[in-house]
């Protein structure tokens, strides 16, 4: 268990007041980051149904999963033994069971079956099978989507929330670092993903690192012209580029990274593109603070790089923090044109603004916390692209 009891306690109370206003009486979590942040729970068993329940008033939620997964929840979360319900093993991948069926009767037996049910519709988490199963086996009951409410309240971290993704920043300096030295001509791209896995996992003296929700992505050459490509075993050329995305990861809690390397010498309309959109990315983060809203920040950056021609039709960053594969993201606000989020302090955000052209792309990002009058960034390293050319090397 990550935080005290009553951290637990006040986020649980948080969750209870939205779901008060959306008149939901029950609320069912399958995102397994929301049910680590309302308990601690913490297990790679995601890819299995698992559930916890909230019931508006009560002391404690209801964790039910697979039984070889009960022990973790003992192990891991501040819910009393009585609240932890597994599923017997019969119930896993079985064409005659279905874990929603223990859900409801579960629900049935504890008098919920006549409630306003909230579930996570939108989420990877929660099949079209699930649903099904639960609303025939709770025909009284009246459901309504509940995707992003534990989300949302998850938008503003506590001091402890911080602290950790500082030390996930600190990670992913070490990882970026130990993946553009070893980048080179003749390199293969996979050796690189293994020097940054390792140094995402040894993590510093002090503290070791998790598992990230995103994989290392590795585009390099033409592949820097789209973002979510990982490597493959094919070595590194002279004259190309190479953009590496990371993120380090502390207690499930992450701190995003993109550098771009380029091996041999630019051209110049190749350095151009790169000092735009760090110019960008500078201007953001001097005037990011308290009381605006999201979308200026987008608009500041839109005005940098319209100077120089460039359009970037992809938003410019989101929330992020707490999370599970296959994402770092929080799903609720996004830096783009319409989103009139007002900004507060402990908000943190990837802002991420990578230009993809037709045969090549550059990137560099932040992961960035809102403070009391301005924004701190959880790495500390250069924006600029990094050049690897023989006897000199802008590394610094």
């Amino acid at each position: 268990m990550s935080f005290g009891t009553l951290e637990y306690q006040e986020r649980l109370r948080k969750t209870f007041q939205s779901m008060a206003a959306k008149g939901i009486e029950v609320l069912l979590i399958t995102d397994p980051a929301n049910m680590n942040y309302l308990t601690g729970y913490d297990a790679w068993s995601f890819y299995m149904h698992q559930m916890l329940i909230i019931i508006g008033g009560e002391d404690q939620p209801i964790w039910i999963g697979r039984n070889q997964d009960a022990n973790a929840a003992r192990l891991t979360t501040w819910l009393y033994q009585e609240n932890i319900i597994p599923y017997p093993e019969d119930y896993v991948n079985s064409e005659s069971k279905h874990p929603m069926e223990f859900v409801a009767d579960i629900l049935r037996q504890i008098g919920q079956e006549r409630r306003s049910i909230g579930v996570e519709m939108d989420n990877y988490y929660f099949t079209a099978k699930c649903y099904d199963v639960l609303k025939k086996g709770l025909p009284d009951a009246s459901f309504q989507d509940a995707t992003l409410l534990v989300n949302w309240i998850r938008l503003i971290k506590s001091d402890k929330e911080i602290e950790y993704m500082r030390r996930a920043g600190k990670i992913a300096e070490k990882a970026m670092m130990s993946g553009i030295d070893f980048i080179d001509e003749g390199v293969r791209e996979c050796d690189v993903a293994a020097q940054i896995f390792h140094s995402q996992i040894r993590g510093t003296k002090e503290y070791g690192g998790d598992y990230p929700a995103i994989v290392p992505l590795l585009p390099s050459g033409e592949k820097t012209s789209t973002p979510h490509l990982t490597w493959s075993d094919n070595v590194y050329k002279y004259s190309e580029a190479v953009i590496i995305e990371l993120a380090g990861c502390f207690k499930r809690y992450h701190s995003p990274l993109a550098r771009t390397v380029y091996i041999g010498k630019p051209d110049d309309e190749y350095k151009a593109l790169s000092e735009v959109v760090v110019e960008g990315l500078n201007a953001c983060l001097d005037m990011i603070k308290p009381g605006i809203v999201c979308e200026e920040i987008e608009e500041t950056w839109r005005k940098i790089i319209s100077k120089s021609g460039i359009t970037k039709d992809s938003r410019l960053g989101y929330s992020m923090g707490l999370n599970y594969p296959p994402d770092w993201g929080e799903h609720t606000v996004s830096i783009r044109k319409g989103d009139r989020t007002i900004l507060q302090p402990n908000m943190t955000f990837h802002l991420i603004p990578g230009v993809w052209l037709d045969e090549y792309g550059f990137e560099t990002s932040e992961a960035v916390r809102v403070t009391d009058s301005g924004c701190e960034t959880f790495a500390n390293l250069p924006r600029h692209l990094f050049i690897k050319d023989g006897l000199f090397e802008n590394i610094s």
